[in-house]
């Protein structure tokens, strides 16, 4: 029956391609991202120059993320994700014109980046606000651990692949490697059959490109479990400095460095897999603090290794522990959003994802440029620590969620003299949150 209900998901064409879409992205951007840290350290040996490669992805996220959200709401949701596709997909091919022409300033790399970030900003509201179209709403939770699973599977493989394909080919391989895959996820794109219409009618304006802060603001729930993870992660993340503790620290090479950046992905994948059969259930809120918790524990004592396979196991706990609280942030997201807001809403979490993450990588490399790479590793667990503690205090709403479904968004009701007709009503029942559809584009 689990089996059943775990599998459930994959009835719907729509999700299958989806699924294979997404595996070819992440696997593209895990393969390619070895190849980018690895050469930067390679030419400038600067630890500074790590954490600007997330730098260089986060300015862009930042700027454009909210309009990405926007237009998400607005326009076929489906044609933003192929559109930012083809865009990561040039990158790629620039990424290989820099390693074929051999150019050492590292300044084309960041601006490559630049762009990179730029079709994310608009590529992850879109994705995330297209999943609920995919699914009946009763298996939404499931579809959100099969889509963690997925992205978890190909971030295994992928940093594993790149490191692999990087010391049997150098640069180059990764690169046509990466841009393969990028064309693929554009043609599985274009493949779906779903058309998202306009979920949103109202004009472009300050005011409606700003909707999403508000809402999150106002939905405690949301805002303590977006910036539970952001403070977090911004704080315990160590992904940039893995170059560094592969080739000084642990003294291996690029394929230890594939390794390193695959064991958060493989605890995670394990636990996306048991969630997709069998939900978090119950006192849900307090698991999700626990969780991150331990992911802080396993940083701190990656931090302090100097053994390879301790080090992999120490992340290979994080990550899984992080899967716990991405879905539990992720599902509160989706179910307690109406359909005409999950677009902002949705880009507000990519900025809190993308600050995490890129700007998480710039204050490792800053820090680890001033105190080394195992202090700055160090500094920012117990970080992640304090975080936890106080979040727990701060948020008391989040703590005490019980059952995920409890949060979800229910709308209001109508008036008595517009209330909807037999028609629509069976219209609504097609979409999450009774949206009506709008016009195909």
């Amino acid at each position: 029956m689990a089996n059943a209900l775990g599998t459930s998901v994959f009835r719907h064409r729509d999700f299958r391609l989806y699924q294979v879409a997404r595996l070819c992205a992440v696997l593209a951007a895990q393969i390619e991202s070895v190849a980018i840290g690895w050469q930067v350290y390679e030419l400038t040996g600067s630890a500074l120059a790590l954490g600007y490669t997330g730098l260089a992805q986060f300015v862009p996220f930042l700027a454009f993320s909210l309009l990405g959200g926007q237009v998400a709401d607005r326009y076929d949701r489906r044609r933003i994700l192929a559109i930012c596709q083809a865009v990561m997909l040039v990158c790629s091919l620039l990424l290989l014109s820099f390693t074929l022409g051999h150019v050492t300033d590292v300044r084309f790399v960041y601006g490559v980046l630049v762009l990179f970030g730029t079709a994310r900003a608009f590529y992850a509201p879109a994705g995330s606000a297209l999943t609920p179209y995919l699914v009946p709403p009763e298996e939404l939770t499931r579809a959100v651990a099969v889509n963690s699973t997925t992205w978890q599977v190909a971030t295994i493989a992928g940093p594993a692949v790149g490191g692999l394909l990087y010391g049997w080919l150098g640069g180059k391989g990764v690169y046509i490697a990466s841009a393969s895959l990028c064309a693929l996820t554009v043609v599985w794109i274009l493949s779906l059959k779903v058309r998202t219409g306009s979920a949103s009618r109202e004009p472009i304006s300050l005011a409606t490109l700003v909707a999403g802060l508000r809402f999150v603001r106002q939905k405690r729930l949301l805002l303590g479990s977006l910036t539970l993870d952001l403070f977090a992660v911004l704080l315990g993340g160590a992904v940039a400095l893995l170059p560094i503790y592969a080739r000084d620290v642990l003294h291996t090479g690029p394929w230890g460095l594939g390794l390193l950046r695959s064991a958060p992905a493989a605890g995670a994948a394990v636990v996306a897999v048991l969630l997709a059969f069998r939900p978090l259930g119950g006192r849900a809120g307090w698991k999700m603090f626990g969780a991150v918790a331990v992911f802080g524990a396993a940083t701190l004592v990656f931090g302090l290794s100097t053994s390879l396979p301790l080090s992999l196991v120490a992340l290979a706990i994080a990550g899984a522990a992080d899967m716990v609280s991405v879905v539990v942030r992720h599902t509160l997201e989706l179910v307690s959003t109406p359909d005409d807001m999950r677009g902002r809403v949705g880009a507000v979490n990519t900025m809190c994802i993308g600050a995490s993450n890129e700007l998480g990588e710039f204050r490792a490399g800053s820090f680890a440029e001033g105190l080394g790479a195992v202090n700055a590793v160090v500094i920012g667990a117990v970080g992640t620590l304090v975080v936890v503690g106080l979040w727990a205090w701060l948020f008391p709403e989040l703590r005490n969620v019980d059952r995920l479904e409890s949060a979800a968004w229910r709308p209001p009701p109508e008036p008595a003299d517009s209330a909807p007709s037999t028609d629509e009503r069976r219209v609504g029942a097609l979409l999450p949150g009774g949206q009506r559809p709008g016009p195909p584009l």
